[in-house]
């Protein structure tokens, strides 16, 4: 899981792309977007999907909660 703070929310996502399966930390962020450092996937924080030249699996995202300085985790349905 790729747990990501923008602007003081916490997000989280599947930390490997779909597409060749490189790890997520190692790509940039742009607002609420991650870009794979592979071969430039965009990833929405918001709904998943994934922005390429050929379709992909959505990345799962997780629903994160910061409380009494822990970040808990857990899978959206």
């Amino acid at each position: 899981v790729l747990l990501v703070n923008v602007g003081g929310k916490y997000y989280g996502i599947g930390a490997i792309c779909k597409h060749e399966e490189w790890d997520l930390s190692e790509g940039t962020l742009e607002d609420t977007k991650v870009i794979c450092a592979g071969h430039g996937t965009v990833w929405d924080l918001n709904t998943g999907v994934g922005e390429f030249d050929e379709p992909l699996e959505n990345e799962p995202l997780y629903d994160v909660k910061a409380e009494g300085g822990y970040l808990y985790v857990r899978r959206r349905a």
